[in-house]
């Protein structure tokens, strides 16, 4: 975004930051990647929620609040910033992109990314300009119809961060950044991220603009699909079937809300239930619809 759009939207909540970040705890280099418990390891189907809803606490007289987007008065920018701070933890895909002749490259992170399908892998990136007045990889992939995904680690960051600086078209994040290009990659020219543990190539599927509620006659946003051709995973990442990754090696990072980005150093393995065996099928079901509907009449 540009630094106009940057203060109305007031993504920094802290008038020194510096100072903030300096009264906080150093980085905990002796977290690692753990998998725990669940909270209700003893969790029975029609149980709800489990044990870390007090209902002492009150969480369940808390009423809810019916916000409309659009409602008469309320700032173009704080629909961004309620969505970007409850839609989270977001992956980022950070994202390699150069002109059709090569002599312009960009990297950027963006955190309106995901994985929509896995044959053919899709992946979706969102973006909040039009096709009229693009950003730079909204341009790029229009014109050259390609780019690299990268997954960003622990371990850059601050660099990734700072790619997203407002800077000019033909100025590259490469330089700024300091990450290192690699230009390897088998079908596209794009230059993948050195550092990355995990990569894709890909090639633009669709490109769909979206109109403005806000401001009618206007575009807003890009939906851009995008088709991965070759993935590239650093090998003590990978298993020896290649078909899985270590969470622990790839130490990725995520978006929260405004300028906070998360770690991921805890999970959990939950059994995905089958409806035979472990409802107890149709009989099974049955029980449970009673038992909920007692349990409301009370």
């Amino acid at each position: 975004m540009s630094t106009n759009q940057e203060a109305a939207i007031k993504r920094n909540p802290h008038p020194d930051f510096k100072g903030v970040e300096a009264s906080r705890p150093d980085w905990d280099k002796e977290s690692h990647f753990r998998f725990t418990k669940t909270a209700s390891p003893s969790w029975s189907f029609g149980s709800g929620t489990n044990s870390l809803r007090d209902s002492a606490s009150g969480t369940e007289e808390k009423k809810h609040i019916s916000i409309d987007p659009y409602e008469p008065g309320r700032p173009a920018p704080f629909n961004y910033k309620l969505l970007i701070s409850g839609i989270v933890p977001r992956p980022i895909g950070f994202v390699s992109s150069q002109s059709p002749d090569g002599s312009v490259r960009n990297l950027a992170p963006f955190s309106y990314f995901n994985l929509i399908n896995h044959d053919p892998p899709l992946f979706i990136l969102g973006f909040a300009s039009s096709l009229e007045t693009p950003k730079d990889t909204l341009r790029n992939l229009v014109e050259s119809r390609e780019c690299v995904i990268n997954i960003i680690s622990e371990d850059f960051v601050e660099a990734a961060n700072a790619t997203s600086v407002d800077s000019p078209y033909d100025v590259s994040e490469w330089d700024i950044s300091g990450l290192t290009p690699v230009h390897d990659c088998v079908d596209v020219r794009a230059a993948r991220v050195k550092e990355a543990v995990f990569s894709v190539e890909c090639k633009l599927e669709s490109v769909r603009e979206f109109d403005s509620r806000a401001r009618p006659g206007k575009k807003s946003g890009c939906l851009v699909v995008v088709e991965g051709t070759r993935f590239w995973v650093r090998e003590d990442a990978i298993n020896e079937e290649r078909n899985l990754i270590d969470p622990a090696v790839l130490r990725p990072m995520s978006r929260l809300g405004g300028i906070t980005y998360g770690r991921v150093t805890e999970a959990i393995e939950i059994l995905r239930p089958r409806f035979e065996e472990d409802v107890g099928g149709r009989e099974g079901y049955e029980k449970l619809k009673e038992k909920r509907k007692g349990e409301e009449s009370k």
